[in-house]
C-alpha cells in the first residue's frame, strides 16, 4: 500500500459543547457507530479505528463494498453502523468485534455493517489533511458521486436551524447528536477542534449495588442503577462511576449499613456471582464481561432504598447507551417511585431519509 497518508492515522476528535454553535460551520450527524478511517489502495483496503488498530478482519462485507463504490486510491473518515429495522443498534454492532473467523462471516451475513463517509484525508497522490474541510468536502462529494448502498456519504447543511432540527428530530433513529466543523479547519489528527452537540437528560435511580475500584477493596468502583418497570420489577440500566479517589472510600463507608444478601435482593439471580454473606468472589471465566476480557461482573448487593440522579444521553433498549453521571443523591424520592415512565422517548425517525437525503 502508498498512499499520501499511510496507517495508521488518529482520527480527528470533537469537544463537547452546550448548544450548537454559529459561524463558518459545516454540520453533519453524530453517527453512533465505531468511527474508521478506511485506506484503498487498489485491492488493499485496511480499515483504521478510533485507537489506531485495524478492524478489518471484522466487517469483510465493508471491504468488498469500499472496493465496489470508493475510488481506487484514496483515505477517508467515517464511521461502520449497523442498521436494524429503521435505526441504528450500537449494542449489535459490538457483537461483530469477535475472535473466531467463522462467527465473522456468520455475522457479516447476518448484520452487515455500513460505512458513513465524512471527510477526505487523501485522493489519488494528493494529501488533502492541510486543505479547509470546505475544499475536503467538495472533492469527497464529487469522489463518491457514484456511491451507492451500503456505502453513504453523510449529509451536511450550513444552515444552525437546520442544525438544530437534525439534533431533536435524527436521534429518533439512533444517532448520537451533531458535529460542528469549521469550513476553513484543516485535518488535525487527535485534536479537538470540531465541536459536538450531544443529548443530556436527567434521570432519578435506585442504587442496587456496587463494585469495588480496582485501587482497592474499601473504594467504591462503580455503583449499579435500576429502574421498575411496567412489571414491578427492578430493572439494570446502567452504572455510574467517575468519582474522586477521597469520595470514593467515603461511599464505601456510606454505603456499608445497605449491604445486604442476594435472599431478598431484586437481583436474587446474579447471587451465584457473590459468597452467600454477600462479599464479592473470585468468578470464573464466564462470569467476565465478553466485551471487556477481564471485567469481573460480581457485585456487592444493596437493599434498594438509596436514589440518585443521574445524567445520560440516551436509552439504548432498556438501558443507558453510555455511562451514567453523578447529579445528586434524591433522598426525597421513593425508590418504587422511579420507573421508566419519567424518561423522555425520542420522536421516531426513518433512517433511510438520513442516509438517502441530497447535499
Amino acid at each position: 500500500m502508498q498512499l499520501p497518508v499511510m496507517p495508521p492515522v488518529a482520527p480527528m476528535l470533537a469537544k463537547a459543547v452546550p448548544q450548537i454553535p454559529t459561524g463558518e460551520l459545516s454540520y453533519e450527524p453524530k453517527w453512533d457507530g465505531f468511527r474508521s478511517i478506511v485506506f484503498r489502495d487498489g485491492d488493499e483496503v485496511e480499515i483504521g479505528s478510533r485507537n489506531e488498530k485495524p478492524m478489518t478482519r471484522y466487517f469483510p462485507e465493508v471491504v468488498e463494498s469500499i472496493k465496489a463504490n470508493l475510488p481506487e486510491r484514496c483515505v477517508i473518515d467515517g464511521e461502520i453502523v449497523v442498521v436494524v429495522g429503521d435505526r441504528l443498534e450500537f449494542e449489535v454492532l459490538q457483537q461483530r468485534i469477535h475472535p473466531a473467523a467463522s462467527r465473522v462471516k456468520l455475522l457479516s451475513e447476518t448484520t452487515p455493517a455500513r460505512f458513513i463517509a465524512f471527510d477526505l484525508l487523501a485522493l489519488d497522490d494528493e494529501d488533502f489533511t492541510k486543505r479547509p474541510f470546505a475544499e475536503r468536502r467538495a472533492a469527497l462529494e464529487r469522489a463518491m458521486s457514484a456511491a451507492r448502498e451500503p456505502i453513504h456519504l453523510t449529509p451536511t447543511t450550513r444552515d444552525p436551524a437546520e442544525a438544530q432540527d437534525w439534533f431533536s428530530q435524527f436521534e429518533g433513529a439512533g444517532l448520537d447528536g451533531v458535529v460542528a466543523k469549521p469550513l476553513a479547519g484543516t485535518y488535525q489528527p487527535d485534536k479537538r477542534v470540531m465541536f459536538k452537540i450531544k443529548h443530556q437528560r436527567t434521570a432519578d435511580c435506585v442504587v442496587a449495588g456496587y463494585r469495588v475500584h480496582k485501587s482497592g477493596p474499601d473504594a467504591i468502583g462503580s455503583l449499579l442503577l435500576g429502574l421498575y418497570n411496567d412489571a414491578g420489577e427492578l430493572a439494570s440500566v446502567g452504572v455510574i462511576g467517575a468519582f474522586p479517589a477521597a469520595r470514593r472510600k467515603e461511599l464505601f463507608a456510606e454505603l456499608q449499613p445497605l449491604v445486604t444478601t442476594f435472599d431478598d435482593h431484586p437481583w436474587a439471580w446474579a447471587g451465584q456471582l457473590a459468597e452467600p454473606e454477600g462479599r464479592a468472589r473470585t468468578p470464573r471465566s464466564s462470569e467476565y464481561s465478553r466485551w471487556n476480557v477481564g471485567k469481573d461482573l460480581s457485585f456487592v448487593p444493596l437493599r434498594p432504598d438509596l436514589v440518585v440522579e443521574v445524567r445520560y444521553e440516551h436509552m439504548e433498549g432498556t438501558r443507558f447507551r453510555h455511562t451514567a453521571q453523578f447529579n445528586r443523591w434524591r433522598p426525597d424520592r421513593d425508590p418504587r417511585s422511579c420507573t421508566y415512565e419519567q424518561l423522555e422517548e425520542p420522536v421516531r425517525y426513518d433512517l433511510a431519509d438520513i442516509l438517502s437525503a441530497p447535499n
